[in-house]
């Protein structure tokens, strides 16, 4: 019963295919070769725009590099409480930012409301004291697993560009997010006014395969560099340029995101029948629940694999189950069976 993130399943065929015929060529290093040149052109399609395209391995380097190239480094990035970029990259941003300051705003069930976004940026004072917000950075899907909808995106990237403010988006689960929509990759990123797209496909199916999208190239300075000065350079760049090609084949992207969306409703679902109701809405694949220690001990004992993160209660904790494109209904079945046998 593995639940515990979509970063611990494996590789999906359709990337596995690509690698294996692209590590059969050679091809010019660092980005120079054919792959790498059909990525651009293949995104450039599924966003239907033109794009820049920088691919790299991890999410974190990703969120960094990105935010690095469109901020100075007297600025400050605005987002929720609980993004990734707040608190699961060890300051990364502000280190690979020179600086930058990241400016967290809560939130509900993860995502920023308009309203309380306009009152915060009313409330800077610009003065050469005081770190002026020059980036709103929005997740989707967020960290507690919502999606922000593209009029939803619209919304609060028009309060930003009011104020002068860039837009990014953390898409490490940009798939889940497209799936649990219905929207286009268009749609939820450069049509709503999203300057620059962290597209992640290491989640949902590769193995180390993460691209730094750009839809406005004014709104960032020198990526290229950025990416060079901070060790993100690839020489072997084509092999996560294949990756994605292979993970964009016929759709597999959005089949997987599909997969791992829908068995985690239906984990929601048995969940609530027993009882044991999410914390905040299932709109993609995560089910959060709060969930006993003790129970929390007994469901790992019986084989269930989930993460459980602290609250102010003593003896409950906030339970993280995540679906993936490899979990399986008999998995599902399994933590339902040990649900239904616990009193909530």
């Amino acid at each position: 019963m593995h639940f515990a993130s979509d970063n611990n399943s494996g590789v999906c065929p359709e990337v596995l295919d690509a690698l294996a015929a692209e590590s059969a060529r050679t091809a010019p290093a660092y980005g120079n070769d054919p792959t790498s040149a059909a990525l651009v052109e293949r995104l450039t399609e599924v966003f239907e725009h033109p794009v820049e395209v920088y691919p790299v391995a991890t999410g974190t380097a990703s969120n960094s590099v990105a935010l690095a190239a469109m901020n100075p480094p007297w600025g400050g990035v605005v987002c929720e409480t609980e993004a990734h970029v707040a608190v699961d990259e060890l300051a990364a941003p502000t280190v690979l930012g020179n600086g930058l300051t990241l400016m967290p705003l809560h939130g509900t069930d993860g995502r920023l409301d308009p309203g309380a976004l306009s009152r915060f940026l009313e409330l800077q004072v610009d003065d050469v004291h005081w770190v002026p917000p020059t980036t709103l950075s929005l997740t989707n899907s967020t960290e507690a697993g919502t999606v922000y909808q593209a009029e939803d995106v619209w919304a609060l990237a028009q309060i930003a560009r009011a104020e002068g403010l860039g837009v990014h988006m953390d898409g490490a689960r940009f798939a889940n997010a497209v799936a649990a929509t219905g929207a286009t990759p268009a749609q939820l990123t450069w049509q709503s006014g999203v300057d620059v797209l962290c597209l992640g496909a290491t989640k949902c199916g590769a193995v180390a395969a993460e691209a730094i999208v750009v839809f406005r190239p004014e709104a960032v300075t020198s990526p290229e560099r950025h990416r060079k000065r901070t060790g993100h350079l690839l020489s072997k760049q084509r092999l996560v340029a294949a990756q994605f090609l292979g993970w964009l084949t016929d759709e597999a992207w959005l089949r997987h995101a599909t997969h791992a969306n829908s068995l985690a409703a239906r984990l929601a679902d048995g969940f609530v029948a027993a009882g044991h109701h999410p914390v905040h809405p299932v709109e993609t694949n995560m089910v959060f629940l709060q969930l006993p220690h003790a129970v929390a001990k007994d469901w790992h004992t019986a084989g269930a694999e989930f993460y459980v993160l602290p609250t102010p209660d003593p003896g409950v904790g906030l339970a993280r189950f995540v679906t993936s494109w490899s979990t399986t209904d008999a998995e599902v079945d399994a933590l339902l069976a040990l649900a239904s046998s616990t009193t909530p």
